[in-house]
Formats: C-alpha cells, structure tokens, sequence
C-alpha cells in the first residue's frame, strides 16, 4: 500500500470498479487493479482512474485477440512480442514489476539521485557556467510538470529533477562559498585577527584566525580566515580574542598524490584561504591594540565566536575535572573537541575499530535524546496531578529534541552529529503529534537535508560511512527487531542475551557496511573490531554517557566532577580495551585504494540491497561484487615524485617502496604506503653511496638510474647530473630546472612542473608512460590553487 493512501479509500475504489463491471469481480477485477496501480500512486482522482482503467482494460484485450489471430494463422510475432521473449526482455520485465511492486519505496531513492547529481557536479574537469545548473532544473520542472498525467515519463522526470536539483545545489554552494585564496608563500611576516577556534594539541595549538590582517598584504589580496599551526599553545587566549605572531602561511596544501583526500576543496568550504605556521608563540592583544589593528573586543564577537569560547571554555573545565588521556576523550565525547587526545591514543581507537565512540553521531546523540525522554517522563509520572491530566509524554519528547540539540551544537554540528538529529527530531516530533515514525524514511528525510544544504560533505567518510552504517543497520532490523522483542519481552535473562547479540551483530553488520568506505578513504581494515566493540560499547551505553549527561547539568553549579569522576573511570577502561585490541598483531589488514568507481558500484549494490525487499533486492549483489573486484584492476603508479622535489619514490617488482629520503615529506610519504597498501614495514630507503656490486636502481649524490619494463629512468636531485642523463634517459624527472631540451627522452618532469601541477604519479610500460599530476586529475575549479607559470614555451 502506498503511503498516503488509506486502505478503507482504496477498498471503496475497488468496490467502485467491481460495480463498474456488473459487480463481478475475477479476471477483469484484477484487470482493473493491476492497471490502475501506477495511477493510484501519483494521486489522480477516482473518475480518472475508472477512465484509465477502462482503457487499458480494452487494449489488453484487443492485444490479447490480435495474438490469438496470430498464433492461429502462424503469423511471425512481432518485434515487441520477440522483445519480451528475449533475456534483455525478461531482465526488463523483471525490473519494471520491482518498481511496480516496492512503489512504496520510491521515496527512498530521492537523496540517492540528488547525490548523484551533487556527484556530476564535483566529477567535472572545469567549472561550469552558473546557469547550468538552475536551467537544467527549470527545464526537467516544466516538463515533470507538463507529463504529471504520463504515467510512463513522470518517474524519469522526476529523477532528472533530483538530479537537476542536487548539481544546483552543489553549484550555489560552491558560489556562496567563495573566497579569497592565498596564490602564494608570504613570510616570516606579522599577521594579526580575531580567533574563530582554537584547537589545543599535546604539542601545540592550531589557531583559526578571522579579519586578518597580514603585513605587506593588501586588503584585496588577503584571505578571510586563516588556519596557523603553533608550537606551544598559547596561554588564555579564548576565541574571540585578537592575537598578533610571525608566521609564515601559503595556500592550502593540495593532495599527497592524485586521487588522495583534497585538503584544498575541504579548507575552501571552511572559508580557509591560507595555512602556515608561526614562529614562536602568539602575543594576546588589549583592547587599544586590537583596535588598532582593525576591531574591537567582546562587542564585536559573533555569535559562533561566542559559541566556540563556550565549547572551549567546557572542553578545559571537563579535562581540568577528569585530566590526562581519559580527559581529552571525555571533552571528544562532550563538546567533539578531539584536539587533545595524544596520538597514540587516537591511533588505538583506529586500529581496534572503535574510533566511532569519538565521532558523535548517532549512539552519543540517542542516548542524550532517550535519557532525557525517558527520565523526564518517569519524574512527571510521579506527579499524579500532572500524570492524568497533562500530555507529559509530549513535553518529554519536546525537552529530549531541545536537549538533543543543544548537544548536537555543542559537538560541533558535524556530518553524522547532523544526520542523528534530524531522524531522532524527526521520531520525537511524531510522537508529539501522535504519530509513528517509519526508520528508513527519516534516512532519506535526513541525506535529503544534508546533502541540499551542505552537498560538499557527500564527498567525505563521515557521510559516507554514517550513512552507510545507519542504512545497513536499518535495513537489517526491519525484518528480525520486531520477531526478536517479541520473543524476549517478558524475559529479563533473553533481554540481557539479545542486548550482547544486538552489539555484536550491530558491529558485524556496521564493519562490513563501512568496510569499502575504509578502505577507499583509510586503506585498512579493523580485524579485531568485533571483539573491542562487544567490550567498550556497553561501558559508553550504560556508564560513561549518564554520567556524562549529569556532569552537563551540574556543570552550572560548580559540581561536575561528582559526575566526571565516574564517567573518567569508564573511559579509562575504554581505553585499556582500545590498547589491549590494537596491540595485536593481527588487529589492521592494510589494503590499496578501492577506486571510486568501484566504490560507486558497491553503494549502488548496497543501496538496492538495503532499499528494495523481497527477493529481487539481491541482484544489489552483483554491484558489490563487481565493485570489489575492481580491486584487482589497480594498478599503483610504479614512479611517485612529491609536489615540492623532496621526495619520490620507486615502486619494483617485488611490491616494495623505495624512497629517496628518512626524514623529508613524511605526510606524502605515509599516504603514498596507505594508498599502496603497504605498511613502513614494506618500505625501504634508496642508498646514496657507490654499492659494491651493481644494484637497480643505483644511487649517488647527484640521483639514481632506475631500469625497468626496457627503459632507463633517471631521477636527478642535482643539476650536475642534467647534462648526462639528458642524453641517455627515456624518462627524466629533475628536482631542479631543466633549461633545455632532453634529446633521448619521451617525458621530461622537472621543478617547475612540479611547482605548477603537485605531485606526479608515472605508470611506466614498455611503449613509454603515463603521467598524471595531482591538478590535471582535479581540473579547473575555484578551489584548485593554480599557480602563475615562471617560464614561458613547453618542451
């Protein structure tokens, strides 16, 4: 039955057509009502659908005639009848009756083409014009419009609109976001601004700066926010501050190696227009001072400014109550402020899969949500005069959405943080207005608010694999949770039982929802996540979140750590079972880059698995399938050189990473071992003395020669070696200018390319090679930091 659509109305219609037809039901009855299907569900009115119904009643019975004449008189079929007896025919039949048949779930499928269409807009090589978008919806609107009585054009219609809609979007976003973007390194240099965050690390502070003023730097010329890293962190300094350091910022850093995560598109819609860090530590400016340099103080803050002191302010006072590593994970688990966590920590989270306890989403924001309902409730229950005589329940479920959202702003409105409190808002306010909520409905109501407001977060793991979570878990729940209570409700010890057997299977099914997203974006696997999550979940569920709620409510009185205490306990033993897990050595499996089309295909193959019911929804397999062994097609790029000449790196035969350097690039060097699925174990570092037999590749102080697939490979690290190696190499790749041309080689790669493009990635074969840079895999879009060519003429 279609949603909307009252049974007792579409019994009443029924009747109506049986009466039609003489008051018999039988062969035409089902007649009617299988055509009249699909009209019932776009919502033409009764007289209509009696006219449809009838017409197409008359046709299938002419249809059914001329095929009677035609066997009859052994009449070839014709082209549409040997359609329908083919395979391609039959596949096409078989997916018009899953539409026909699960018409109750088209909704689902909305956020899913409106992703898809946010997902064209950032696949594009160069930026479009900005009508594109708004045409292409306006048009696909008139149409829809104009085919709203085609039963056959208006499902295509409408998805073209989703489309449509979902570029549009990505499209104004990008516009509303534009900024300021740094062209070029500045400094040392004083720069001054007002502090919109602060973030307080174990080794220092990273300070987000808003109203910059930069030394030497025009108005026009100077971003709008500022991101610069410190080694120490400043004392008192609270956002909304003014500060004034020496530092030394440049644009956004672009990507280790194409295909790698896009800080630059990432920092362009945080309004980010700079990176840098400063040398020593930053001065706090008075209010005269502050003046001075362009605003005031307080009066001038703004409201998220404010906001961000209050987090800060909250964030010192838990880890101040709880101190050392338990401190910083409570602050993550109350205000999302992770800055604090030693790293070592962090990376145990990682690697025995339960880093999700930190990322607030859905578990932090239900059980704040389900707390503060259900303990509001029982208090007003003990109030018999409230109890008979007011909606206490409504009032519970409106105070448990305000709780829900202070806490959701307090966590910093993240991607998942956002997704939870819509669906649990959107479950609250149907019991408000005595309504039942329908789980995977508010999925879609919730990708579909996202992804229009804020399309950019599409792209990133944590929409990805929160929504990949909460669909899969949905899905599964829908046919076992109802079987399952109904066995266990009246028994205590099965309840305990079920509760342990929901965790594990709630962390088998999450594990292999996420797993593609990890391995795509992480490039590792958490093996032993099962058995952390069986383990620390209980602890978060039962211990640490209540008694982090309480804390909350007896902050303002000076007496949290009645309840910080405790919760610090908790999280001790989270920890220890993080550690303990993550010892293991069979705790991370490291995998290569899953590629995006292959990602593509498995969330298409899970989303028509977790979408559809019955038992067409596992054809879903064959997406997952192929997008898995697309795996097996990528091939790591066999030459790596680093954007800034520091680095390259080799990849041989036997699946090892030579690199050039201990010490230099460690960031690239880290993500070139993860996208290769290699660990620091598998890497080795190329030796810059004479070996004493011959070697490949060989080494000295001026490069190395590296042979491979019938050609000769020359890696030059200083201009000494230019003019030899020019005239012997097939493929020179110079960390300094090349000034002239290179007569033996087919592809020259030198500084200034590496300057200009970033980092190149070179897949070498015995017909020459392939170069790809990190801005030619990225295009022409406003957030790609392109810079000025030094030199004129190519070679």
């Amino acid at each position: 039955m279609v949603t909307g659509i009252e049974p007792v109305k579409e019994g009443r219609t029924r009747a109506a057509d049986m009466q039609e037809s003489g008051g018999r039901g039988g062969k035409a009855g089902y007649d009617r009502r299988h055509g009249n299907q699909f009209v019932e569900f776009i919502g033409i009115n009764r007289a209509t659908r009696r006219r449809v119904a009838r017409f197409v009643t008359r046709l299938r019975a002419d249809y059914q005639r001329l095929s009677r004449l035609r066997r009859r008189f052994r009449l070839a079929p014709t082209a549409g009848e040997r359609l329908r007896m083919s395979f391609y025919g039959r596949i096409s039949q078989g997916v018009f009756d899953i539409l026909v048949a699960e018409r109750d779930r088209w909704l689902l499928w909305l956020p899913v083409f409106l992703g898809a269409g946010v997902g064209i807009y950032f696949a594009l090589g160069r930026e479009p014009a900005p009508w594109t978008g708004a045409a292409a919806l306006i048009v696909f609107l008139v149409l829809a419009a104009m085919a709203r009585r085609r039963q056959g054009f208006l499902p295509l219609l409408i998805t073209l609109v989703a489309l449509a809609l979902g570029f549009s979007a990505a499209q104004w976003r990008v516009f509303e976001t534009r900024h300021i973007i740094l062209d070029r390194q500045i400094g040392p240099t004083s720069i001054s601004g007002q502090v919109a965050r602060s973030e307080i690390f174990p080794d220092g502070a990273r300070l987000t700066l808003s109203r910059v003023r930069i030394a030497g730097l025009g108005a026009a010329r100077t971003p709008e926010r500022v991101r610069i890293r410190l080694r120490r962190a400043p004392p008192n300094v609270l956002p909304g501050d003014w500060v004034r350091m020496r530092a030394r910022i440049g644009p956004p850093p672009p990507p280790a190696m194409p295909g790698a995560y896009d800080f630059q598109r990432s920092l362009y819609f945080a309004g980010i227009g700079a990176t840098g860090f400063a040398f020593g530590g930053a001065e706090k400016l008075s209010g005269n001072e502050a003046s001075n340099d362009g605003g005031g103080i307080g009066s001038q803050m703004s409201l998220g400014q404010i906001w961000q002191r209050m987090r800060q302010t909250i964030s010192t006072r838990i880890r101040g109550a709880i101190g050392g590593d338990a401190g910083a994970v409570a602050a993550a688990l109350i205000t999302g402020d992770r800055s604090a966590i030693p790293k070592p920590v962090l990376q145990a989270f990682r690697d025995s899969g339960i880093a999700h306890l930190l990322a607030i989403s859905g578990l932090h924001v239900g059980l704040v949500a389900g707390l503060l309902f259900f303990g509001l409730r029982a208090l007003l229950a003990l109030l018999p005069a409230l109890a008979l005589t007011y909606p206490i329940k409504k009032w519970a479920a409106f105070f448990a959405i305000c709780g829900a959202f202070f806490y959701a702003l307090l966590a910093g409105a993240t991607v998942p943080t956002q997704r939870a409190f819509v669906m649990i808002g959107l479950i609250l306010t149907a019991v408000i207005f005595d309504r039942q909520g329908i789980s995977m409905r508010l999925v879609a109501i919730a990708a579909f608010v996202i992804l229009l407001l804020r399309p950019e977060s599409m792209l990133g793991p944590s929409f990805q694999m929160s929504f990949a979570a909460v669909v899969a878990l949905i899905a599964a729940y829908e046919g076992w949770g109802r079987d399952l209570r109904a066995r266990t409700e009246s028994n205590w010890r099965k309840r305990a039982i079920l509760y342990l057997a929901g965790i594990a299977l709630t962390t088998v099914i999450a594990t292999i929802a996420t797993a593609p997203f990890a391995v795509h974006h992480f490039n590792r696997i958490a093996v032993l996540g099962l058995a952390a999550n069986i383990a620390a979940v209980p602890m978060a569920t039962l211990w640490i979140m209540p008694f982090a709620i309480l804390g909350m409510f007896l902050m303002p009185f000076g007496l949290e750590k009645i309840a910080l205490i405790p919760m610090g306990w908790g999280i001790d033993t989270v920890i220890a079972v993080a550690q303990f897990v993550a010892g293991q050595e069979a705790a991370v499996v490291a995998v290569g880059a899953l590629p995006v089309a292959g990602l593509i295909a498995i969330a298409l193959g899970g989303l028509w698995l977790c979408i559809w019911r019955g038992r067409r929804r596992y054809l879903g397999g064959i997406g997952i399938i192929g997008g898995l062994l697309s795996l097996l097609l990528v091939r790591p790029p066999d030459l790596l050189i680093d954007g800034n000449g520091r680095l390259f790196a080799l990849l041989t035969e036997d699946g090892r990473l030579h690199l050039s350097s201990r010490t230099a690039a460690r960031f690239s060097r880290g993500v070139w071992l993860r996208r290769a699925g290699l660990t620091e174990k598998r890497a080795e570092f190329l030796k810059r003395r004479p070996a004493p037999r011959p070697a490949n590749p060989m080494c000295d102080r001026l490069g190395c020669i590296w042979r491979v697939k019938d050609q000769t490979v020359a890696l030059i690290t200083d201009s000494q070696a230019l003019p030899e190696d020019c005239r012997r190499a097939d493929l020179v790749v110079s960390m300094e200018p090349v000034p002239w041309a290179c007569p033996s080689a087919h592809t020259v790669i030198d500084r200034f390319d590496l300057w200009r493009n970033g980092t190149h990635a070179v897949w070498l074969s015995n017909r020459g090679a392939r170069v790809l840079s990190v801005n030619q895999a990225r295009g022409q879009r406003p957030w790609v930091a392109r810079r000025a060519s030094r030199r004129s003429g190519s070679r």
